[in-house]
């Protein structure tokens, strides 16, 4: 009996992380940014203080974002009706979870900044050296893709809606070219800070999903790495 209480008690946790996931857009792009992290951090030599204080952060953005969930639907569940405290209470809730994000982006910075900065080095040394027009080539081409891939699907226009996100798609392929053609890190740090902003707006407008998002991401990234690669 105790036994089966226990089951019944872990598959209650279980439900209750898919309900997250499910549910809440920003559970959702915390578990993908989470799986990423952890692929990437596979290629790096990490000793173990480095992956505890990895793991720790990504479990506490977690657990902050389940129990932002929590608050946010009993006080629902209480309160159908406009009240003051309830939104203090989301509103610390949701705070709480930004607190734990910005501990998470800090911690991966001061991880992975010195595995990074070498790799980074070479890949801006090389790419200085191509022609000053293969950016607008780049951005033309970035264009052209997205283009074809939504006729393909048959959704939305060039930049709105449809698979993938056109925004996304350029404005991450505007910071991978600033990336490359600078030898700045603050200056390619904040381009990509700036990329993930023109994201958020498409989710937060709901003219995008997260997937049509990332997608278009990888999309902006991928091209201009190639073809800078290509034609250095």
């Amino acid at each position: 009996m105790k036994v089966r209480k226990l089951i019944e008690s872990f598959n209650a946790a279980i439900d209750g992380i898919i309900y997250s996931v499910r549910t809440q857009k920003n559970m959702r792009i915390h578990f993908f940014i989470a799986i990423a992290v952890l692929f990437f951090s596979l290629f790096f030599d990490l000793s173990k203080s480095e992956l505890m204080i990895l793991f720790l952060s990504i479990t506490l953005v977690i657990v902050a974002e389940m129990i932002n969930t929590a608050i946010e639907n009993t006080i629902d569940m209480f309160a159908n009706y406009y009240h003051p405290l309830a939104k203090i209470a989301k509103n610390v809730a949701a705070g709480a979870v930004l607190v734990s994000a910005i501990n998470a982006v800090l911690v991966g910075y001061l991880i992975f900044f010195d595995n990074l900065v070498p790799m980074a080095n070479m890949v801006v040394n090389k790419v200085k050296q191509s022609p000053p027009h293969i950016t607008f080539i780049t951005f033309a081409l970035v264009m052209l893709i997205v283009i074809a891939i939504k006729a393909y699907f048959g959704e939305g226009t060039p930049l709105k809606g449809g698979m993938p996100s056109g925004h996304s798609a350029i404005a991450f392929s505007f910071a991978t070219m600033i990336t490359m053609l600078t030898a700045d890190t603050l200056i390619a740090t904040m381009s990509y800070i700036m990329a993930l902003l023109v994201a958020q707006t498409r989710l937060e407008a709901k003219v995008h999903s997260v997937y049509e998002v990332v997608a278009g991401a990888i999309l902006g990234v991928f091209i201009t790495i190639l073809i800078f690669q290509l034609f250095r």
